[in-house]
């Protein structure tokens, strides 16, 4: 212990960013028990711990250990009020056939079809106790025009939230709950309107958003609705529905998915633009520019500028970071102090775990946590040995392959570090990402971006079109280089899903590794190491059977799947096999054929699998 803490020691000021790590680890323990712990628990632990860390307040080792323990519970007890606070009633069986009146909280425009959110909802023959406070309805065929506000009727069928399609896999389960979402399904006819909007001093600020919103995003579509018209909705408002599917499959094995999730780049590049733009108009009027702080003031214009954007594009956990890490940034301009730095990131994970402390168990949070933090990491790395480069020319030239090597660098540094998480969620691996957004980057955010901020400013004026036209180039360009890299043979890689000791083994390395400064800090690549080297063994199931026992597939010699079924139970099929890491298409089980093929015998209490020919 005593080395430790003398390590510790030459470290102390970065022992603060140490304090996420261990309400993520809170967090984390809650999410992993099996049932709803008791209330007093984590009292218990902070009250021990912390009670502990005073008596060993001399002994800085122990007590920093306690402390840190003290924050675990502190947090698994906030989780767990958090829990509590957002319980909502959720549907308790599948309804066929039903009458359902509510509010529209939001419309989502698909390629092929619209969604909604419905709140202050009431169903035919179910207690008001026992209605969900929210629910998402894909409406069918021909349907009237609804905006947020609106309050409607509609024949439908519901279901409860699905289940995870297998173990490990995405639980909209959970996140329904968290979203107060109590039923989803689809419309049964044509959705009928009760009430027009309310009027506005009646909305809730959610509704006002989802508005403006809708709005914004009816007249990007309005004036293109091509595929590139649904990129820059996305870019701008943040929804990417109406995009179709072989498209977005292109921009993610491209590696270009992250330009259409608004985060850290987005959101920089409009304050920025907003920061540059009115400092760069008052330079124009020499009294105001001699006389008074012009920075200052172009900082604090591009703070609400910024929220507005953040607000508009949907306030997912990649913007809610981004915009306090901006807002830090812009106020530390105001003060005159230094703005990026791994205490800022320590502070915004800290206010999104306070508020949202499901969303640790999400790629968006995860994904893009690992890519500020790593990126920072090599940032402060780099700068520590910037004197060796300063006295030498810089030409255009040279400027221009820094900004390229910027660039490639950045890509390199946040494509390793997400690398795990996008396994672990997605089974996918872009290949050659670095190619793609070594062009892709730099038109999003010297061409794209700047026109899109200013078609932002002239929509209120009915000019948009001034800047979508200019937008629309920069984003066909973007995707010509999804499609080509795209195509490129092995663009994508599948590999087997990572298991959840492996993934916290990966996290624990990088946060080790990033965080300190001292060479212990390389230890960290062991446990990154050790969570990697589980792909070269992990073995996939042999037998895989629904929740409802549908649909059941068998693993065949040659490592392919045989499924019972190829016509329903699509989502689970594709789950399946993105998770096992199986690109091939699935063959479908033989019937019983006592000449050819052995059979699959099933009764009330078991089913016998004898296996196939190859």
């Amino acid at each position: 212990m005593g080395v430790i803490t003398r390590i510790l020691g030459r470290e102390a000021d970065r022992w603060p960013l140490w304090l996420p790590v261990f309400m993520i680890i809170g967090i984390a323990v809650y999410f992993g028990l099996g049932v709803e712990p008791p209330l007093w628990l984590g009292i218990t632990g902070l009250a021990v711990f912390g009670f502990g860390s005073y008596v060993m307040r001399r002994q800085h080792g122990w007590m920093l250990l306690l402390i840190s323990l003290s924050v675990v519970s502190l947090r698994f007890s906030a989780v767990q009020w958090r829990a509590f606070q957002v319980d909502a009633p959720v549907l308790e069986r599948k309804i066929n056939y039903t009458t359902v009146q509510g509010k529209v909280l939001r419309v989502e425009q698909f390629p092929k079809k619209r969604r909604i959110t419905l709140e202050r909802v009431r169903i035919h023959r179910i207690g008001v106790h026992k209605t969900p406070h929210r629910i998402r309805i894909s409406l069918q065929g021909e349907q009237i025009k609804i905006k947020p506000g609106d309050w409607i009727s509609i024949r439908a069928s519901l279901s409860p939230p699905p289940a995870p399609a297998a173990p490990g896999a995405f639980d909209f389960q959970r996140q329904s709950y968290f979203n107060k979402l109590g039923a989803v399904g689809f419309s049964l006819g044509k959705a009928h309107l009760l009430t027009k909007e309310t009027p506005d001093r009646t909305l809730s600020i959610q509704t006002h958003i989802a508005k403006w919103r809708q709005a914004i995003t009816e007249k990007i579509l309005k004036f293109d609705n091509s595929v590139a018209g649904t990129i820059a909705t996305a870019l701008m408002t943040g929804d990417r529905s109406a995009i179709p599917e072989n498209t977005m499959r292109k921009v993610r094995e491209s590696g270009l998915a992250h330009l259409l999730a608004i985060s850290g780049l987005h959101i920089g590049l409009v304050a920025g633009i907003l920061f540059i733009g009115l400092r760069g108009l008052l330079v124009l009027i020499p009294y105001v520019a001699l006389r008074f702080s012009i920075k200052k003031w172009a900082a604090a214009f591009a703070i609400p500028g910024a929220l507005a954007y953040a607000l508009i594009s949907g306030a997912s956990i990649p913007t809610l970071r981004a915009f306090l890490m901006i807002t830090l940034v812009l106020l530390a301009v105001m003060l005159d102090r230094r703005g990026i730095s791994m205490r800022m990131v320590a502070w915004a994970a800290a206010v999104v775990l306070v508020f949202q402390p499901e969303s640790v168990l999400g790629p968006s949070f995860q994904m893009s946590f690992a890519a500020v933090v790593a990126l920072i990491a090599v940032y402060e790395y780099v700068t520590t040995r910037k004197r060796t480069y300063q006295g030498r020319s810089r030409s255009f030239l040279r400027i221009l392959l820094i900004y390229v090597g910027g660039v490639a660098l950045t890509t390199l540094v946040a494509g390793l570090a997400t690398a795990p998480f996008a396994i672990f969620h997605f089974n996918k691996f872009a290949l050659y990402g670095l190619a793609a957004n070594v062009i892709a980057v730099p038109v999003t955010a010297l061409w794209i971006m700047p026109w899109a901020v200013i078609s932002f400013l002239l929509m209120p004026l009915g000019g948009e079109a001034f800047g979508l036209v200019p937008m629309l180039w920069g984003v066909d360009v973007v995707l010509r280089v999804a499609q080509t890299v795209s195509a490129w043979p092995g663009a994508a890689i599948t590999l087997p899903a990572m298991s959840t000791g492996a993934i916290l083994a990966v996290s624990f390395g990088l946060l080790w590794l990033c965080l300190w400064r001292s060479p212990w800090r390389y230890f960290g690549s062991f446990g990154i190491a050790a969570g990697l080297l589980t792909l070269l063994i992990v073995r996939p199931p042999d037998i895989l059977v629904d929740r409802e026992a549908k649909l059941m597939a068998v693993r065949l010699l040659n490592g392919q799947y045989a499924l019972t079924t190829l016509r329903s139970k699509k989502y689970t099929r594709e789950v399946w096999l993105r998770r096992i890491g199986d690109s091939r298409p699935p063959v479908r089980l033989p019937r019983q054929n006592k000449n050819q093929f052995p059979s699959l015998k099933c009764d009330g209490q078991c089913c016998l699998y004898a296996g196939l020919p190859l």
